[in-house]
């Protein structure tokens, strides 16, 4: 199912859990570091440099290698690693999560109180889903190298439900 961004986080619940897509529009890294800082932020009551309102948070760290290439690998990483920060992102409005693995039940009961998904990209494969990147722009965090927060254009990014917004879980054992 070829699906659009900003279809998707104004209607999650088109999608259900074990569903192949390819989606495109814009989304945004974002890993330990950058997940840190975000909430200490709003802790703090200090305004964020985007707004996190219905965006795609895709945990990865993007590498760069050769000039005239719009990115190097770009896989997934472990998103449990974001658990401890993930409900207070998702209370702020975040609405898609990409990563790899499972989640904790705390994040699971986050993403269905806020109608949120979690879509799983293959690991290992970082060099074939960049290919479906199309242009990368540094927006916050440039401190963090590739932890830094980056706005992906993407075309066709092939990916998984794993969690749907009704809390139904593809690495649960009973399905």
């Amino acid at each position: 199912m070829k699906i659009n961004v900003n279809n998707l986080v104004l209607n999650t619940k088109i999608l259900r859990y074990g569903q192949k897509i390819f989606l495109s529009g814009a989304i945004y890294t974002a890993r330990d570091g950058a997940h840190k800082r975000i909430v200490d932020m709003l802790n703090n009551n200090e305004k964020l440099p985007i707004n996190i309102k219905n965006i795609v948070i895709y945990y990865c760290g993007p590498t760069f290698i050769k000039p005239g290439i719009v990115i190097g690998a770009c896989g997934p990483t472990t998103s449990s690693r974001m658990d401890f920060f993930t409900p207070r992102i998702l209370n702020e409005g975040v609405k898609v999560l990409i990563g790899k693995g499972t989640r904790t039940k705390i994040v699971i009961d986050s993403i269905k109180k806020n109608n949120a998904v979690y879509l799983i990209a293959t690991g290992g494969v970082g060099a074939f889903i960049s290919k479906s990147v199309k242009k990368v722009d540094l927006i916050a965090f440039a401190d963090l190298g590739p932890e830094a927060i980056y706005k992906f254009e993407v075309e066709n990014m092939p990916l998984i439900v794993a969690i749907d917004s009704d809390g139904n879980d593809i690495f649960a054992r009973n399905n």
